[in-house]
C-alpha cells in the first residue's frame, strides 16, 4: 500500500515537473501579451498606412489620367480630339 502511494505520488511530481517545464518554454500569459502588442500596435498605426495606401492610389490615379492624355493625344480617331475637330470646323 505505501508503495503504491509512493508511485502514484512520484508519478504526480514527474508530471507537475513536465508541466511545469513545458509552461516556462510555452508560456501562455507571454504568448497572450505578444498578440496583444501586436494587435494594438496594428490599430494604432491603421491611420498611416491608410494614408499612404490613399497617396499610392492618387499618385496611381494621375499617372493614368496622364497616359490617357497622351494616347488621346496621339490617336487617330477625331471622337477623342474634340478640341481639334472643333478648330477644323
Amino acid at each position: 500500500m505505501q508503495q503504491a502511494i509512493r508511485a502514484n505520488i512520484k508519478r504526480l511530481k514527474t508530471f507537475l515537473n513536465y508541466s511545469k517545464n513545458y509552461l516556462k518554454r510555452n508560456n501562455p500569459f507571454k504568448i497572450l501579451q505578444k498578440e496583444l502588442v501586436a494587435g494594438l500596435k496594428d490599430a494604432l498605426s491603421i491611420n498611416k498606412k491608410r494614408k499612404m495606401i490613399k497617396y499610392k492610389l492618387k499618385y496611381q490615379m494621375h499617372q493614368l489620367s496622364q497616359m490617357e492624355k497622351l494616347i488621346a493625344q496621339n490617336n487617330e480617331h477625331v471622337f477623342l480630339r474634340g478640341n481639334k475637330f472643333n478648330e477644323m470646323r
